[in-house]
Parts: structure tokens; sequence; C-alpha cells
């Protein structure tokens, strides 16, 4: 489970689809008070932040649509409430580049 903190753009396709699916599944634990991955440290760094979780939807949403993917899960903005900044990081910004890096896909260089 992992939310990225890059700008989108630079994920390839596998890591920008899959940082959605998995942002949902955050975003379902949180919101619905859910015991599956409550406990994990990227779900833990979002709680309270539903607003910033939201704009990194929004933020993922737009990429998608600049690839002409189709997007049909919005999420409710009613419930965006919390900080709208993250500023919890599982690993810094260098290292989540490093770890793209090594798994030889397309980020970072996109």
């Amino acid at each position: 489970m992992r939310i990225w903190d890059l700008e989108p753009n630079r994920l390839c396709r596998k890591h920008l689809l899959g940082e959605h699916r998995e942002l949902h599944a955050i975003w379902s634990v949180l919101v619905n008070e859910k015991s599956g991955y409550a406990k994990h440290p990227e779900t833990l760094r979002w709680a309270g932040k539903l607003h910033a979780l939201y704009r990194r939807h929004e933020a993922l949403v737009a990429e998608m649509n600049r690839r002409g993917y189709s997007h049909r899960s919005s999420l409710s903005q009613d419930l965006a409430t919390g900080d709208s900044v993250q500023s919890v990081f599982v690993d810094t910004i260098e290292r989540q580049y490093e770890i793209l890096r090594a798994k030889g896909c397309d980020c970072v260089t996109s």
C-alpha cells in the first residue's frame, strides 16, 4: 500500500493507476472506520488529513485524464476534512525517487 508524494506525471501507468486504487482503499478505511489496513503506516499518515488525500486524488485524476484514461470513481468532497497538506512521509521524497528508479519502470523519467 503506497501513496507517493511525487507529482503524478512522474509515475508510470502501473504506479499511477495502482496508487489511485490504493488511495480509494485508504479513503474507505478512514471514512468508514474499517479495520483492514487501519494500522498500516500509509493509512495512519492520512488520518486527520482527508482534505489532503482528496487533493491527491484530484491530482491523480487530472493526470489520468491527461493521459486519456476514463475516471469513474469520485470521492465525496463533503468528507474531505482535516489538514489540506500532507507533511508526514513514510519515506523521504528522495528515497521515493530511489525506490521508483530501482523498479526499472517508466516512473520518474516520464
